[in-house]
């Protein structure tokens, strides 16, 4: 079973549908791999939870 994971910021069910459903088609015309096979995983950090450069995200994306 190929597993897919996807690491990012918090998503609305809507955009989490899409990455399932789009990830998969993708994977499936790459590989030839029925996409029944595949199983995705969706992983979501909290802006509080990820920095960069030394500060958290959450912090950077007040400063725009």
């Amino acid at each position: 079973m190929p597993v897919i994971i996807f690491e990012g910021p918090e998503l609305s069910l809507e955009k989490k549908e899409r990455i399932v459903k789009e990830f998969t088609q993708l994977a499936t015309d790459i590989t030839n791999i029925p996409k029944e096979a595949f199983v995705i995983f969706i992983k979501e950090n909290s802006y509080d939870n990820m920095g960069q450069g030394g500060i958290l995200i959450s912090e950077k994306l007040k400063l725009r």
